[in-house]
């Protein structure tokens, strides 16, 4: 620091504030001083700077499964959204969908030295979270334990009101419903928001099948709904199922959408370019993204006594040519 600010003619206390990005800085001498630190390789001891700050600097992220598509569209909107700050991202990947498995992931963090912690998309816990470490600043996303953390989460019943009512605003008497692993947070909010859309709408509710989030299991299932002879909508949890039960509407013979419409739910990038056009819901991960990243800096930054607030997050419909008016 000392050669830097000799090297670009300030004092050490200007080279410390363009090292930790504050403001007070005149535009000119922080090019100065940059173009200094670039010459010569200097680089911030963040070590020293938590000692200073209290702050390290990182964010720790727990999530189950990068490979899911809402996870790591999750992942990425919080990562992007922390491009825009000084902070780095720890992540875990968590196999195990249980609390004491989080609570070990969780302490991990805490001893790589992270100012706070995103919990992605918490599926079924087996016990209350509520014995994370007193004081983390920590935002967790679609879980649903006990606990007195800030929740940012997707509204699943909205999103999935928009998808069964389309379906039956299109003429259909009753819509059947491929829903996620019965253990899955997520795929049972939706089954029961399925459930319930119906109900209101004074609908008959077909028996739920299950799949595992995965195209092959969206085709086993969608074999099964191909024998159903009264079947003529079907409501998928998720888009890669949706797609596996299309195959197998095809290979029966039972076209898309004369004679089965299909939704699903994600809104797949490649939703778009299904054969047909993939009718969807977009969760808007993106905005759930950026909201966890809000709420846990003003967390960091504030300090304030863990408080459990749900925000949840409206998706919306978006129509392609996967759904028509049921066959006459």
């Amino acid at each position: 620091m000392a050669d830097v600010a000799a090297r670009a003619r300030v004092s050490t206390q200007t080279v410390s504030r363009v090292a930790n990005n504050h403001q007070n800085v005149d535009p000119e001498t922080r090019r100065r001083v940059l173009e200094v630190m670039r010459d010569i390789g200097y680089w911030p001891n963040l070590a020293a700077r938590a000692l200073v700050t209290g702050k390290f600097g990182a964010i720790g992220v727990v999530t189950f499964g990068v490979a899911a598509y809402g996870n790591s569209r999750t992942l990425e909107a919080i990562v992007t959204a922390l491009q825009d700050t000084d902070y780095l991202v720890n992540l875990i990947n968590v196999r195990s969908h249980t609390g004491s498995a989080v609570l070990r992931a969780v302490e991990r963090l805490k001893t790589q030295a992270v100012d706070g912690i995103i919990l992605n998309e918490a599926q079924v816990l087996d016990a209350p979270v509520a014995r994370f470490p007193p004081g983390m600043p920590l935002v967790i996303t679609d879980g649903d334990g006990g606990h007195p953390h800030p929740v940012v989460q997707t509204d699943h019943a909205a999103g999935v009101g928009l998808a069964v009512g389309h379906l039956l605003g299109l003429g259909h008497r009753t819509v059947w419903h491929l829903a996620g692993p019965p253990d899955s947070y997520q795929a049972r909010r939706r089954a029961q928001a399925w459930r319930a859309t119906l109900q209101a709408a004074g609908a008959p509710s077909p028996p739920v099948l299950h799949g595992d989030w995965s195209g092959e299991s969206g085709y086993q299932a969608g074999r099964q709904l191909a024998t159903e002879p009264h079947l003529t909508a079907v409501f998928c949890a998720n888009d890669q199922m949706a797609l596996g039960a299309m195959k197998a509407l095809h290979e029966a013979g039972r076209r898309v959408p004369e004679d089965v419409s299909v939704v699903g739910f994600d809104n797949l990038s490649e939703a778009a370019f299904f054969q047909p056009g993939l009718t969807t819901v977009d969760p808007d991960f993106e905005r759930i993204g950026r909201l966890c990243v809000a709420r846990l800096l003003k967390q960091i930054q504030e300090r304030p006594p863990a408080v459990r607030r749900v925000q949840s997050v409206s998706p919306r419909l978006v129509v392609r040519g996967s759904t028509a008016s049921p066959p006459q």
